[in-house]
């Protein structure tokens, strides 16, 4: 079936999706690296990609092919994703290596997040809807799997995460040459860690207003994304975004094109319309969608009558509009809030909601956003190799 052109994405729109796909071992695009060689749609949603890898065996062609293909593959029109490859010659091969070393010299001016960080935006169309609880809950169940997990709470005007993630303080300064870096609190959970940033860590109490137009807010997110000290060994970054379309969204989105969209919406149809939005913005972004979350779907009292007090139906009438995935519904429970007022996630515990949070972070881990692996990747396998002669080099001083 051939789909209406207006519909279907431009070579030009095919190109500005596949920035967002990072080679993780280079840091960098695949298109800015040299790396697209020709990217195609026909009169059927068909696209085909031609992609020139540094070498033919690189251990990391996996990695790269499932980021094209649910990227590109789920731009509104695009019926298929089907992959071409080539080797770079030499010449080009240095080109891509002295742009990838450029780009690190110059980080300081895009973002501290290491290439190998997948990035989250929770977003909302609407307040309203859990969106930070979310955030908050699905950072704890991501860290108890042992990953280390960044909080962004870019909610600047209403901030929340700091109390729903049971810490306080201040955010400690360091200097770095003539940069003045930020240092995330930190929280271990399980054999993971959260490292955390929010406004709330700058502020004199919680209670404290922020009194700030658009410019001010988007620059006040612009610096926890450059000039905090994330690590590279960082799994997710979880950006806990404001409700809406607004300028924040427009910041986030320019300055972390390879980040991936989760959109919170509750089982009203009213929600759902305005909930919209929010994917509609990210494509026009050219951020991919990763998945729809509900959120209060229903209430279970103790003789087990279940009642759905928001409405039914709003998560997956979203999911479907939108052709993406409803990765799970979170019902109603007292223990939802009662965690989230005394800082332990009710991930954290026991009951239906923290089994729900805890399936939706399987799901994200294993299908949606899953992991960056580079345990074949050259650098990797250097770096193990580098550790393993320290050992060596330690033993035989003790003997």
């Amino acid at each position: 079936m051939t789909s209406p052109a207006a519909e279907r994405p431009t070579p030009e729109d095919l190109r500005s999706l596949l920035r967002g796909v990072i080679d993780p071992e280079l840091g960098s695009d695949i298109v800015e690296l040299g790396m697209v060689r020709d990217a195609t749609i026909d009169d059927d949603g068909a696209v085909v990609v031609t992609i020139a890898l540094t070498t033919s065996g690189c251990p990391l062609r996996a990695q790269i092919q499932r980021d094209i293909r649910t990227r590109v593959g789920s731009a509104p029109g695009v019926a298929s994703v089907r992959l071409e490859w080539t080797e770079m010659t030499p010449a080009e091969k240095a080109n891509a290596m002295h742009k990838a070393r450029f780009n690190v010299s110059q980080r300081e001016e895009q973002t501290a997040i290491g290439p190998t960080t997948r990035v989250i935006l929770v977003a909302s169309g609407k307040g309203g809807v859990g969106k930070s609880s979310v955030t908050a809950n699905l950072a704890a169940a991501l860290a108890t799997r042992g990953l280390k997990v960044g909080v962004l709470d870019a909610d600047v005007w209403g901030f929340s995460i700091p109390r729903m993630l049971g810490v306080s303080g201040r955010l400690q300064g360091r200097t770095e040459g003539d940069r003045k870096l930020m240092e995330p609190i930190e929280r271990p959970i399980g054999a993971g860690l959260l490292r955390i940033v929010s406004m709330g860590f700058l502020v004199e109490d919680e209670e404290s207003a922020l009194m700030w137009r658009g410019l001010m807010l988007n620059r006040g997110v612009q610096h926890f994304l450059q000039d905090v000290v994330w690590g590279d060994d960082l799994d997710y970054l979880l950006v806990d975004m404001p409700p809406g379309t607004g300028d924040v969204q427009m910041g986030v989105a320019k300055m972390v094109p390879r980040a991936e969209v989760l959109v919170v919406t509750t089982p009203a149809v009213a929600a759902q319309k305005v909930a919209i939005r929010a994917v509609s913005m990210a494509r026009k972004s050219f951020l991919r969608v990763a998945g729809v979350i509900e959120n209060m779907s229903a209430f279970t009292c103790d003789h087990g009558e279940s009642y759905a007090l928001f409405g039914s139906g709003g998560g997956q009438q979203l999911a479907d509009d939108a052709g993406i995935p409803l990765l799970g519904q979170v019902p109603i429970e007292n223990a939802v809030s009662e965690g989230g007022d005394v800082g332990e996630p009710v991930v954290l515990g026991a009951g239906p909601a923290a089994e729900a949070f805890r399936a939706i972070a399987d799901r994200i881990v294993t299908e949606a956003v899953p992991p960056t692996e580079l345990a074949g990747c050259s650098a990797r396998m250097l770096d193990a190799a580098m550790a393993a002669f320290d050992e060596i080099d330690k033993a035989a001083a003790g003997a």
